[in-house]
């Protein structure tokens, strides 16, 4: 399914000539036929799923948000400008994103739903956050949250 609105979306880009979003989405196509590639030499034929492609995605929106930093600090603002713009365009792919009271329910309900207690457990509490909310929360900041709830 995020195939196809990938290229749709390039489609409609080409038609409405938008060319940031021609090039972001073409830049997502790349990235995804590279990553269907190595999952082929894996043994997964149909390439990768719609979840690794969510998080695929919440990747590069994370090294445009590295490169933006570093781009402001140097000076180059038309440089973060354009990692704004494909931001963006990468973000329409993406459910909406949960908030931080969201997420941390999100942390509570696995903690209790897997009887989680302790730091040894956290892998485990990952792992379903990540089933469960694939391309909805930055799992980084999820990552804090879940270490600070088993430790305390």
């Amino acid at each position: 399914m995020m195939r196809t609105r990938l290229q749709e979306a390039l489609k409609e880009a080409m038609r409405s000539k938008d060319a940031r979003a021609v090039a972001t989405v073409r830049l997502i196509l790349a990235a995804l036929k590279d990553r269907d590639i190595a999952a082929r030499t894996k043994g997964q034929m149909d390439g990768i799923s719609d979840d690794e492609i969510l998080s695929m995605l919440q990747s590069m929106i994370k090294q445009r948000r590295e490169s933006i930093q570093l781009y402001e600090q140097g000076g180059r603002l038309e440089l973060a400008e354009q990692e704004a713009e494909e931001i963006t365009v990468i973000e329409r792919f993406l459910p909406r994103q949960m908030d931080e009271a969201e997420a941390a329910a999100a942390v509570e309900a696995a903690i209790a739903d897997l009887g989680a207690t302790g730091l040894k457990d956290m892998g485990r509490v990952m792992t379903e956050l990540r089933e469960r909310h694939a391309g909805q929360m930055d799992f980084g900041k999820a990552s804090g949250l879940v270490k600070q709830k088993l430790q305390g």
